[in-house]
């Protein structure tokens, strides 16, 4: 079960795909955070939905908000993954433990060894403002997020 909307976003700390590494803390007090759970690199649904991101990146990574996007690939995996779909944003590697931040909120999928679509919307304080999780299959909708993001 996700992590609710009201409840204190747990914090993490996990590499991107350059090898640094990116904590949630970091942003406390400067940025609201749009955190995406995605399943894995090089899939149809989760490269369309992170390359529409990319396509609308003024929206997502500016003065007040960050996009930070998450899955259990290795660091490897997504710095060639990043390269190959330009992607100029962090993507962060929850590789391991493997699976321990999307478990964190709630959205790992045990039997498929990966992250479901989980979106959560945190706000300067740390606070969940706003959090949508799709199965594996179904795409969301970046719109729902600008709309989010709008009432912060």
């Amino acid at each position: 079960m996700a992590i609710e909307v009201g409840t204190q976003a747990p914090d993490f700390q996990l590499r991107d795909n350059h090898g640094r590494t990116v904590s949630l803390a970091g942003f406390r007090g400067e940025k609201n955070v749009v955190l995406l759970f995605y399943p894995f690199a090089f899939t149809g649904v989760c490269t369309g939905e992170l390359c529409a991101l990319r396509d609308e990146l003024p929206k997502f990574v500016n003065g007040d908000t960050q996009l930070l996007a998450v899955s259990n690939d290795s660091v490897p995996t997504l710095r060639v993954f990043a390269e190959q779909e330009r992607l100029e944003y962090p993507l962060l590697s929850d590789f391991w433990p493997h699976g321990e931040t999307s478990r964190a909120y709630g959205v790992f999928d045990e039997e498929k060894g990966c992250a479901v679509r989980g979106t959560f919307i945190i706000d300067k304080e740390g606070v969940v403002r706003w959090t949508v999780v799709n199965g594996l299959p179904d795409a969301r909708d970046l719109n729902d997020y600008v709309k989010a993001l709008d009432t912060l």
